[in-house]
């Protein structure tokens, strides 16, 4: 009766809840701010050692070139506040994984100030997509990060912001280390596992057939989901909660079908340099989203996931499609 008290009353050592699990490991953090050696997440994210930014001096410049921003939503898909939400003109460098945003126009070698590091965004794991829902302005895309945020960037041109979609996805592709397990908790609530940032150590031949595993993993668990919502009907949170692993899944699954086809393109074009892969998916017939068209590649078929929407959950309502409010 004790041993049963004792569970019932303290949480298992590995129960614990994910936020704890993120507060405890973010202690690991730099505790001296005024050194500006790690950027914490970029654009008001939280501490969390598994976003944070460290800047490599001897890292590859990918790509450089003027780009607006604009914040869609804070971590976790919350409602970004309605004074950070106003469009801002920088000149982006998507520089190892990391995505740069500086005032001036980029100069190799000069060092950024802080307050341009705060506006650093982390790519691994993240996805880039046109917005083909966003009609205000033109040449915009989507750019959803590891911890779920969301920006929206305008490029000056549509091949431009195909270029930018094209290399951030492989640059992702690339680089991201698989996912650790998903938390344990002593609840019954879905989580997303936690996405390291440092870079994978697997050679790009092994980091594809990840991908694809992963593909794999995820459209069986959305089948598995979606078969066991067949006849039930949920209410409230636990309604909420279905919709969120829904979402998530729907998102990985592009995501993972995104980075294995442009992977294998790259591989296929034997070379590192960035040009010599965009101009292969030139060739190959890429759609807006930067995957080769299915009929330009039938090996590629089974990886290609239809556009992924940026929106939050399900419930968030398409830019310039009225004034309905999105749910907490």
């Amino acid at each position: 009766m004790a041993l049963y008290s004792s569970i019932k009353n303290e949480k298992l050592q590995w129960a614990i809840d994910e936020e704890e699990l993120r507060r405890s490991l973010s202690e690991l953090a730099d505790p001296n701010p005024k050194v500006i050696k790690r950027v914490s997440g970029g654009s008001g994210s939280g501490s969390s050692p598994f976003l944070d930014l460290t800047p490599e001096p001897g890292a590859a410049v990918y790509k450089h070139g003027a780009l607006v921003r604009k914040v869609h939503a804070d971590p976790d898909c919350r409602k970004t506040p309605r004074g950070k939400r106003g469009w801002k003109s920088f000149h982006g460098i998507l520089k190892g994984m990391i995505l740069y945003l500086q005032k001036e126009e980029y100069q190799p070698g000069k060092a950024l100030s802080e307050a341009e590091l705060k506006n650093a965004i982390s790519i691994h794991h993240a996805l880039a997509t046109r917005a083909n829902d966003y009609s205000k302005r033109p040449h915009v895309f989507y750019l959803r990060t590891a911890d779920w945020r969301v920006f929206l960037f305008q490029a000056p041109s549509l091949e431009q912001m195909q270029s930018w979609i094209t290399r951030i996805n492989v640059v992702a592709a690339m680089f991201s280390a698989p996912p650790f397990p998903a938390a344990v908790s002593s609840q019954k609530k879905f989580s997303r596992p936690l996405l390291p940032s440092a870079a994978t150590r697997l050679s790009q031949e092994e980091q594809v057939r990840t991908h694809e595993a992963k593909l794999k993993a995820m459209k069986s668990e959305l089948r598995e989901h979606r078969a066991a919502l067949l006849g039930k009907k949920a209410r409230g949170k636990e309604a909420e909660e279905q919709r969120q692993k829904e979402a998530y899944l729907e998102f990985e699954k592009s995501r993972y079908g995104t980075y294995a086809a442009l992977l294998r393109v790259k591989l296929k074009a034997g070379s590192e340099e960035l040009d010599t892969v965009e101009a292969a998916l030139a060739q190959a017939g890429s759609r807006e989203d930067g995957v080769p068209s299915p009929h330009s590649s039938p090996s590629l078929q089974p990886n290609i996931s239809s556009q992924p929407r940026a929106q939050c959950h399900g419930s968030e309502p398409q830019a310039g499609a009225g004034s309905g409010r999105r749910k907490p």
